[in-house]
């Protein structure tokens, strides 16, 4: 299995393969990341893993494309929201509505 860095480098070239870096723009790839989260959706209403696999997959590939464009680093920016979160208290009621701790 290939690590998360080998897959990323794998996507840019495939992007750059077929000048979606060259020739999109972040707001086009966050668009798309918002197709496929409506995907993702749509595959958990209806229980398919299979879908689920593909669209969780095709997410991060829409991110690490975007993120690529806006020439930012796709860890940093999830070490810098871990980094806000991290010490964060509360629980997540039976909503499903995050309470933080006092």
């Amino acid at each position: 299995m290939k690590t998360y860095y080998e897959l990323e480098a794998d996507v840019i070239d495939w992007a750059n393969a077929r000048q979606i870096i060259l020739n999109s723009t972040p707001a086009a790839q966050a668009t798309k990341t918002l197709e496929e989260v409506r995907e993702l959706i749509d595959a958990i209403d209806q229980d398919n893993r299979a879908e689920m696999v593909d669209a969780y997959g095709d997410i991060l590939v829409t991110l690490i494309i975007g993120s690529q464009i806006a020439k930012l680093d796709l860890i940093q920016c999830l070490e810098g929201a871990y980094e806000t979160i991290k010490d964060r208290t509360g629980h997540l009621d039976k909503n499903g509505v995050f309470v933080k701790d006092v």
